[in-house]
């Protein structure tokens, strides 16, 4: 872990960044590594894998609060602090806080009730044009599972669990103590089921006598066209299973969204910048322009000035749930020709030497603004 640069340096922000300086950070950079905008470069290849890898970790609250406090260590399985990278570019959860929320953990009362299972997050990676179509991907995720040894008894096999003899099964026992006002009748948990109201005399090998183990679980999961970057999409049932015959949680999937490299979205639309020659913005023309469908034509006006935007209905992102869709916005602007020879420079300074002030009425009227 040495060798990694520190994720706040490889973004370009400070330690303590907004969740939108943090956005605004890794579109800009991703973009400028993107893969299309540089093919075949090496460098800039490992520069977008470290930004994605950066950005995987700093928008997720979780995680980030982790990196905070240990830094590069919150994610290296053999520091100790347990944290793992997900190959899958999941968000991972802590194993013992599910098991303390189920078997103790400092819990004051105990119920042998049933107990819904605890919900599971993760951080699913999309490119642009999985969430703008939609898609299959399988996800895998760890979550607390009954015991298939004990079948979530707890109990070793060949034997079940017996009601407790102290409490008779109801989980708590009256306890009298002599205070200051007399012999008061109180009741708390008990001791030897812990609240539970039964009691195991040999504990199953593989749980512990708990009756849950820690178990990896794959999904394919259908993500539907138009999802954005930061939804989220609830897949009920699928967390960790439930105590005493109570419901399983929730999972829960946080969608991440790359960027494109070289169209931008704002919800449902889509916006894109498209060089034009001066030519073609002088003398007017059809062009070709990229969406989301494949190539459309435009046309463009005589005299259309640079930075002007136009509009393509129903060329954007399909809404999620629905037919309708976004539109696309297309802005056009002029690409200065470079290493003109001598006979085009001369003719450049020809016509700009033709045009009077009437060709540059926009011109005319700030120089006589500024420089009467």
């Amino acid at each position: 872990m040495a060798d990694k640069r520190d994720y706040y340096e490889v973004l370009g922000i400070q330690k303590g960044a907004s969740d939108d300086e943090i956005k605004k950070a890794y579109r800009k950079l991703a973009k400028q590594y993107h893969p299309d905008m540089n093919p075949g470069d090496k460098v800039a290849e490992a520069k977008f894998k470290e930004v994605n890898e950066a950005y995987d970790v700093l928008s997720d609250p979780d995680k980030k609060a982790k990196y905070d406090q240990y830094g590069h260590a919150a994610f290296d399985p053999s520091s100790g602090f347990g944290g793992g990278a997900s190959g899958f570019g999941f968000d991972g959860f802590d194993i013992s806080d599910i098991f303390s929320s189920f078997f103790g953990g400092g819990s004051s009362s105990r119920s042998n009730g049933p107990m819904r299972g605890e919900d599971v997050r993760v951080r699913l990676n999309l490119s642009f044009e999985e969430a703008v179509f939609g898609c299959k991907k399988e996800v895998q995720y760890q979550r607390v599972q009954k015991c298939s040894d004990c079948g979530g008894t707890g109990a070793a096999k060949g034997t079940s669990p017996k009601t407790c003899p102290d409490c008779g099964g109801r989980g708590q026992v009256k306890v009298t103590q002599r205070t200051p006002f007399g012999m008061m009748q109180s009741t708390k948990t008990c001791d030897k089921c812990r609240g539970t109201g039964k009691f195991i005399e040999t504990p199953c090998r593989s749980c512990r006598g708990t009756g849950f183990v820690k178990g990896s679980k794959k999904l394919e999961v259908s993500i539907p066209a138009g999802i954005d970057d930061g939804q989220g999409i609830a897949l009920r049932g699928e967390g960790c299973d439930g105590r005493n015959g109570g419901p399983s949680g929730d999972l829960n999937i946080i969608v991440s969204v790359r960027p494109h490299a070289f169209f931008e979205r704002d919800g449902y639309d889509i916006y894109c910048d498209v060089p034009v020659t001066f030519v073609e913005m002088t003398l007017g023309a059809e062009i070709e322009v990229p969406t989301i469908d494949g190539k459309e034509k435009l046309t463009i006006p005589e005299g259309t000035q640079t930075g002007t935007t136009f509009t393509l209905k129903n060329k954007g992102v399909q809404m999620v749930n629905s037919s309708r869709r976004g539109n696309m916005y297309i802005t056009v602007t002029v690409e200065v020709p470079k290493e003109l020879d001598k006979k085009q420079k001369e003719l450049l300074r020809a016509f700009g030497d033709s045009c009077g002030i009437s060709n540059h009425s926009k011109k005319d009227k700030f120089s006589k603004k500024f420089f009467k």
